[in-house]
């Protein structure tokens, strides 16, 4: 019975082992191993798209799920008001991911842009087949678009939810995209200061805007 123990012991150890993932190269020229699909839904965020899932989409590294996931956790006690919702990520085996240029390694993780209604309440940014799943969204220069204001807040407390996540993972943000443009409204919420000193946020225009979403890069050792 002993001798049957140590063997199942060995055999769900490798297997817990099996599961972990394994990124190579970088996030625009890379590949992963054992990529792990997000959950579709949780207490305070939702996918963008049921069908980007059923094709793939939504597979990262198992530390950027952790991390991911338990920031969400952390933002459901902080503000149980505020909802959030997460979009492409990449494929479960990397490679080349269409139309991003990056999100080959599992490392790359697109999230929604947190909107709150004209009430104030916390709402889900809307993602359809209109609207090239939300990606095709554009805010004016106050941050409005259809009723709809960024809700700065929850956008910082995300960004810094994932920081904080990240190291309790020992790792880090590699960097942030978003609009340049919207960024200062960022560093005027509470998490301003954290978020100067502590997050690489991109302040080079990219060949898209980064209004409607912001995309996040995690710095993890790959081979």
């Amino acid at each position: 019975m002993s001798k049957f123990i140590v063997v199942f012991a060995l055999v769900w150890s490798f297997r817990s082992v099996a599961a972990e993932s394994i990124c190579f190269g970088t996030t625009s020229n890379g590949r992963l191993e054992n990529g792990v699909k997000l959950p579709s839904s949780g207490d305070n965020y939702v996918s963008y798209s049921l069908s980007a899932r059923l094709l793939g989409r939504t597979f990262v590294h198992s530390t950027v799920k952790k991390i991911v996931v338990d920031a969400y956790s952390r933002l459901f006690e902080e503000m149980p008001d505020k909802v959030f919702k997460y979009a492409e990520t990449g494929f479960k085996d990397g490679g080349e991911f269409k139309p991003h240029k990056t999100h080959r390694n599992g490392l790359s993780v697109d999230f929604m842009t947190p909107v709150v209604d004209v009430n104030g309440k916390s709402v889900h940014l809307p993602t359809n087949v209109f609207n090239k799943l939300g990606y095709n969204i554009e805010f004016d220069r106050s941050g409005r678009f259809d009723g709809l204001r960024i809700d700065y807040d929850a956008l910082a407390a995300h960004i810094v939810a994932l920081h904080k996540e990240a190291l309790a993972n020992d790792v880090d943000l590699w960097r942030v995209i978003f609009d340049p443009d919207l960024q200062p409204n960022l560093f005027k919420t509470e998490h301003g200061k954290y978020l100067r000193e502590h997050v690489q946020f991109s302040t080079k225009r990219s060949w898209v805007r980064h209004d409607e979403h912001y995309h996040v890069d995690f710095r993890v050792p790959c081979l």
